[in-house]
């Protein structure tokens, strides 16, 4: 449980639908969901910001997919550039200006557990 304000990182399980749901139930308003190959999840309770590792999969995936970081790779901007397009993002989010992709596909996934494995 996150009992301190600030940023919290937690370790949930490697299960896309699990680990948002994990996350929104220690406290998390904003899910940042990285991704390489495109799983559409989002949540009920807090927004899921889709980040895709790669420019190609964000131009396949655009309409699920919020931001794109393959830009790093090819050059195109920095780290800490991307880091400060993803905060102002993250901080439109927070405000309402922006609605992300899991919300407009009303994609509301929510799974306390799986039986069985969970990596």
């Amino acid at each position: 449980m996150v009992n301190r304000r600030g940023l919290n990182l937690l370790c949930t399980p490697g299960n896309d639908v699990e680990s948002t749901t994990a996350e929104v139930a220690t406290g998390a308003n904003i899910v940042l969901f990285t991704t390489g190959l495109g799983t559409p999840t989002g949540n009920p309770i807090a927004p899921v910001i889709k980040i895709s590792s790669n420019t190609a999969l964000f131009n396949k995936m655009g309409d699920i997919i919020d931001i794109d970081t393959g830009t790093i790779i090819e050059g195109l901007e920095t780290i800490e550039e991307a880091g400060e397009r993803i905060l102002e993002y993250v901080i439109k989010v927070a405000s309402g200006e922006i609605e992300v992709s899991a919300v407009r596909h009303q994609q509301n996934d929510f799974i306390p557990w799986k039986r069985g494995v969970s990596l």
